[in-house]
């Protein structure tokens, strides 16, 4: 190999490696000028988003439930609370009251006008009929307690014919209650005419003297009353 062969090779290589640390270099530089923007660019971006974005997010949502809660909350529960509720159940228990107390009295014989008078079904049957002659509401309180002219007892009632409520009568209205005279069938036994009648109120609330026909009624020990009934019809079932 000559000298000059040899010179070139090396200033080849020299060459070579002259090149490669350059682009190295240039390699690394820009490295570092990417890095360095790309922190630049998070640390500009990240604030700005942490400093102005959740706060708006943050105070327009929370803010605006809070409010709505609160509305809700005062509308709502204030108004019909306070007001719907008690102005209803005030009124409701104001009225309740009222309501009882103007059917609190037992009908009595001096505010009624009592009739009696036999009917032709069922068979020996007498039909009593109160009617509310006075001007404020009245109940008829159980079954009419019944004498029929010098017996010594009242004859009892049908414990079926007991209705679910009181009855109550309105100024002007009825309550019936119904009397069976004596067997149908003729099974009794110790009957009698009576020409008087007296019907007792429960509650100690005095007594009534119905007409009976001039011919009387016959009497015998299977008379039975029914309670006191709303209805004609209801009355004559016993």
């Amino acid at each position: 190999m000559s000298a000059r062969t040899h010179r070139n090779r090396m200033l080849a290589a020299a060459a070579l490696t002259a090149v490669t640390l350059t682009l190295t270099a240039c390699s690394d530089g820009q490295g570092a000028r990417d890095e360095g923007a790309s922190t630049v660019s998070t640390s500009t971006s990240s604030p700005a988003a942490s400093a102005t974005t959740p706060p708006q997010k943050s105070g327009g949502t929370s803010t605006g439930a809070g409010q709505a809660a609160l509305a809700g909350s005062t509308g709502t529960t204030g108004s019909k609370g306070s007001s719907g509720s008690k102005g209803s159940s005030g009124s409701a228990a104001s009225s309740g009251s009222s309501g009882s107390k103007s059917l609190s009295s037992p009908c009595t014989g001096t505010s009624t006008r009592t009739t009696a008078t036999p009917v032709s079904r069922p068979l020996n049957h007498l039909l009593l009929t109160v009617t509310n002659t006075g001007s404020k509401n009245c109940d008829l309180v159980g079954y009419p307690a019944v004498r029929f002219g010098e017996a010594q007892s009242v004859p009892p009632a049908f414990e079926d014919s007991k209705p679910q409520a009181v009855v109550t009568l309105a100024p002007g209205e009825s309550g019936y209650a119904s009397v069976l005279l004596a067997a149908a069938d003729g099974s009794g036994s110790n009957g009698y005419t009576a020409k008087t009648l007296e019907v007792y109120f429960n509650d100690n609330a005095g007594s009534a003297n119905p007409s009976l026909p001039a011919k009387g009624v016959y009497v015998d020990d299977s008379i039975g009353v029914s309670y006191w009934q709303s209805t004609m019809a209801d009355a004559l079932t016993w």
